[in-house]
């Protein structure tokens, strides 16, 4: 007789390796959408709103004036190759450009546009002033002055001019773009010295609207397609949360993991570039995935559980990077490229997946309720310390990384981290992460405006633990 063993299937598990792709493939094309979408809705609104009658997107007109005979450009080059060649494309399907001058003096003027050698042929010694740069906030010209004498000849006697304007009062000069290496020459139409006048740029370009609507269009397909490919790639990768068993749904834990490098804080920014790279991508699949579970807890009241383990995951990899470097240095092990638990890692981070979810608060919590939270947010992080200046965005470090610079150089004198330090730190970033879970949509619980230190979650305690048996009235003092 025979004996048959049957063998139950188990279940299947596809590799992580194309869901991976995927996922980062979404990622880089929401980035390409998102920055797509940005440069055609300049161009759409520049169209819309900056144009003057006459088509023209027009400067301000602004002062210039010089004591000598003339005021030159820089070359202005448009497409001459070396040697001569001059690129085969009609730059006047591009744009047209207009100069419009308005003379300080009363005596006529003149404007030109001529070949760059012709141009320094005509002012070869002659005393003229050359645009050597312009600021804008204030306006500011800066002249290099070359010496010289008179011109030959007044300007407007020269065949040079590929296009030119001359007379009193205001003079518009109009000139399609042509290949070649150009200048623009401001005088007196008479050659004599002194020229002041106020003058304003314009460009006229057909091209601008209709390809700022096709930018917003090839945005729109990218975003979705991007979305689509970070929704497929996410529902196959599925992380397995640990055990939940603290009060919060959120659980954050760290291990000061001496002995420490003393040097080694000072390279890991260097030595973390391979990570901040993959966590760009990451966070760009986060928040455009929350974004689709936001939609499905509307209609749903679930969280899809594929999207949940996968943002758990890019909040696991953030905190191990975050503990690593600049939000604790507490370790000095390389965090993995993981998006799955890492039990093994001196920092843990597990959020509880919630079985339903309020359907009205996904509408608010993310923006209205978390609004406190981002005040003290700003603080921790540093936020709170930036604004803008004439030269961008600046901003300050928050409290976080100045302790943990402070522990790094007690660290660098004295081989020790402060323990002191680290329980505050830690207690600093488990109110962030307890935070961006909230506002992502990932609990319903409201973060609590409480500053638990250490390295540990602190677990409650049953009451049989402390002595205290059912008889105890309701109404005993705790």
């Amino acid at each position: 007789m025979t004996e048959t063993t049957t063998f139950e299937p188990g279940p299947v598990r596809r590799p992580a390796g194309g869901r991976i792709a995927l996922t980062v493939i979404g990622a880089v094309l929401v980035l390409v959408a998102l920055v797509l979408g940005a440069i055609g809705s300049v161009l759409v609104w520049a169209h819309a709103t900056q144009r003057d009658a006459d088509g023209f997107y027009s400067s301000g007109g602004e002062r210039l004036e010089t004591v000598s005979y003339a005021i030159t450009s820089e070359h202005i080059d448009l497409g001459v190759r070396p040697g001569g060649r001059e690129r085969r494309f009609d730059l006047g399907d591009l744009a047209t450009v207009r100069l419009a001058i308005d003379p300080q003096g009363e005596g006529p003027v003149f404007i030109g546009i001529g070949p760059a050698d012709d141009v320094e042929g005509y002012l070869q010694g002659v005393a003229h002033a050359e645009i050597d740069d312009i600021d804008q906030d204030p306006f500011r010209v800066t002249y290099r002055y070359v010496e010289g004498d008179a011109p030959a000849g007044p300007p407007g006697e020269e065949g040079f001019w590929a296009a030119s304007a001359e007379g009193a009062g205001n003079q518009t000069l109009e000139w399609e773009l042509e290949s070649g290496d150009w200048a623009v020459v401001a005088m007196n139409a008479d050659g004599t010295a002194g020229v002041a006048l106020e003058a304003s740029v314009g460009v006229k370009a057909d091209w601008v609207a209709p390809v700022g609507i096709g930018l917003l269009v090839a945005a729109v397909l990218l975003a979705t397609l991007g979305a689509v490919l970070l929704v497929t790639g996410a529902s196959g990768l599925h992380p397995t949360a640990g055990p939940i068993t603290g009060p919060e749904p959120v659980r954050l834990e760290g291990r000061l993991d001496e002995p420490l490098n003393r040097w080694l804080w000072l390279v890991k920014w260097l030595l973390l570039i391979p990570h901040l790279i993959a966590l760009v991508l990451l966070w760009v699949a986060f928040v455009v995935l929350t974004a689709v579970a936001g939609v499905a807890i509307l209609f749903t009241g679930r969280y899809p559980r594929s999207l949940f383990d996968f943002n758990v995951g890019v909040l696991r990899w953030s905190w191990r990077v975050t503990f690593y470097s600049l939000g604790a240095f507490a370790t000095d092990r390389y965090p993995p490229f993981t998006l799955g638990p890492a039990p093994d890692y001196p920092a843990t981070l597990d959020i509880a997946y919630p079985e339903q979810l309020s359907r009205g608060l996904v509408l608010v919590k993310w923006w209205l309720l978390a609004i406190p939270h981002y005040v003290v947010l700003g603080i921790i992080s540093g936020a709170m310390f930036g604004g803008w200046s004439d030269d961008g965005a600046t901003g300050g470090p928050g409290l976080i990384w100045v302790l943990s610079v402070i522990a790094a150089v007690i660290l660098l004198f004295t081989s020790r981290y402060p323990r002191g330090i680290f329980d505050l730190v830690m207690g600093l970033d488990r109110w962030v992460y307890r935070v961006i879970p909230y506002a992502a949509l990932m609990t319903d619980r409201y973060p609590p405006f409480r500053l638990d230190q250490g390295g540990s979650e602190r677990v409650p305690v049953p009451p049989s633990a402390t002595g205290t048996t059912a008889s105890t009235p309701p109404s005993a003092p705790h």
